[in-house]
């Protein structure tokens, strides 16, 4: 687990089990469908029922727990999930709540969220992708995107880096 920013940590599911699970205190983003969402749910076919109101996101008090699998295809990232965790982030830091944006291994999804918070909304990385993943790497050493992560990020990148 790395904090990345002032009370932004960014860190893989054994980081939530063993350090942060019982601190009331802190802020949790579960950036992986399994096992977070699928026990949240309580469904146990291949995926979560496409129909249910928290197919793509469950908030449960101070966790934000998503749907969100480590495709190789940046087509099965829903941006609708990217936004709802950024957002999250964005608020508990404005409460200056301690927050950890976590996946399994912490090396894909979790530190891409963590990245593009950083872009947006601090002067920590530069605006044009391939200086912000140079300058995330020296940050996080273990950010290691799947193929899909990795595409999201390229695909969206100007879109979220847009002045508001």
């Amino acid at each position: 687990m790395i904090e990345i920013y002032p009370n932004l940590f960014i860190g893989a599911a054994e980081d939530y089990e063993y350090q942060v699970k019982e601190q009331l205190d802190w802020m949790v983003v579960h950036a992986c469908k399994e096992p977070y969402h699928r026990r949240e749910l309580g469904y146990t076919s291949r995926g979560a029922p496409k129909y249910h109101p928290e197919y793509l996101i469950a908030r449960r008090g101070n966790r934000l727990i998503l749907n969100l699998v480590d495709a190789d295809d940046p087509n099965y990232i829903p941006k609708e999930i990217i936004d709802a965790a950024l957002d999250f982030i964005k608020n508990g830091l404005n409460e200056s709540r301690k927050i950890l944006v976590h996946c399994n291994k912490g090396e894909s999804r979790s530190p891409s969220i963590g990245m593009l918070y950083l872009a947006i909304h601090t002067d920590k990385l530069s605006k044009e992708f391939s200086n912000a993943e140079q300058g995330f790497r020296q940050i996080y050493p273990q950010y290691n995107p799947s193929l899909g992560m990795r595409g999201f990020l390229v695909r969206n990148w100007n879109i979220y880096i847009q002045p508001k």
